[in-house]
């Protein structure tokens, strides 16, 4: 696989997000800019600006007419896709970490940080959908985080719960509709880095400070697959069409002591979704993977690092005709010809 190389931001990356149609790619960084880019080609679609501060996040609406934004700056940014507008600032009392849209584009929430003596909160916003509309200032409902602050949230099928990864490991289930918490339960050792969701939002994956990632039902929270790196993650996602998941992660230079071989290790690692065990990597980036995503239509995927660089990869014939089974009994025959 050869990737596309998108330079258009001078910082490291934090979040790169997919439209439903899989055709444009939005990217944040801690630039102070979102970047659009054509899929396909990697060609810049163009450039958002009016944050004056860190972006930590951005999401598209499903009819791709609007993104959000959340960053340091303390506000939530919605835009309009096709001008470039700002349609609509909201202000927080902290930076916002992680923006989503419902699935049918009328509510966004965000997730605000724990700090100078404010409480994590997750705060659902009304959207309307016409961007010629004026949008309300009220924010609908507010869930504070009172044991470990959230780090990242989505919405479930039909908008039913919230979902919350925490700092303390924990995963959260909230009644969209009250605010509720209704469950709560610790599934990693460390910070909970990312959330992402299958295709229909009955299971999502989780990655974690503490070299896992986990598959779990919306439902109930059962962790129902573990896949284990041997590095932090940042980031993991769920492939449609093929049974795979996407981990990306890496220690920062910093981190890394010198007697360590092979320093940070910072490639997309692909593993079997069912069988747990991981099937390849992809090399390229110059620093830690901050974030993963996956085309919605099943071609390809997008890597965001430390590097400041978004690395587009369109999926080849030797993915799409890759069966585990086939593979297994090779690597069974090379053993056996081995003893």
């Amino acid at each position: 696989m050869r990737p596309t190389l998108l330079q258009g931001h001078e910082r490291a990356l934090t979040q790169i997000k997919y439209n439903r149609d899989g055709d444009i790619i939005f990217s944040t960084a801690k630039d102070q800019h979102i970047c659009a880019w054509f899929s396909h080609n990697g060609e810049r679609l163009g450039t958002y600006h009016g944050h004056q501060g860190a972006i930590w996040t951005v999401d598209v609406d499903p009819t791709s007419t609007m993104i959000a934004s959340g960053a340091a700056d303390n506000t939530v940014r919605l835009w309009d896709i096709k001008t470039g507008k700002c349609l609509k600032v909201w202000d927080f009392n902290t930076a916002v970490k992680r923006v989503e849209f419902n699935e049918d584009g009328s509510k966004l929430l965000a997730v605000t940080e724990m700090r100078m003596g404010f409480l994590g909160t997750i705060v659902v916003l009304d959207i309307n959908l016409d961007v010629e509309a004026e949008q309300s200032n009220e924010k609908v409902m507010t869930i504070t985080c009172e044991e470990s602050k959230a780090i990242v949230a989505g919405w479930s099928y039909l908008s039913k719960y919230i979902i919350a990864g925490h700092e303390d490991g924990t995963v959260s289930q909230y009644d969209a509709k009250t605010g509720e918490q209704l469950d709560n339960v610790k599934v990693h050792d460390l910070d909970i880095t990312d959330l992402q969701w299958a295709p229909d939002r009955t299971y999502f994956i989780t990655a974690s400070k503490d070299k896992t990632a986990k598959l779990i039902n919306t439902r109930d929270l059962e962790v129902m697959k573990t896949y284990v790196a041997d590095t932090p993650l940042n980031s993991a996602s769920i492939t449609p069409k093929k049974d795979f998941v996407i981990l990306g992660g890496g220690q920062a230079a910093m981190d890394v002591t010198t007697t360590s071989t092979r320093q940070g290790k910072f490639e997309a690692r692909f593993y079997h979704k069912i069988f747990e065990e991981e099937i390849g990597r992809v090399r390229g980036h110059f620093g830690p993977l901050n974030t993963v995503a996956v085309d919605p239509t099943g071609k390809g995927y997008a890597s965001g690092g430390e590097d400041g660089y978004v690395r587009v990869h369109q999926f080849d014939k030797g993915y799409f005709d890759f069966t585990y089974e086939v593979e297994r009994q090779a690597r069974q025959q090379q053993q056996q010809q081995q003893m």
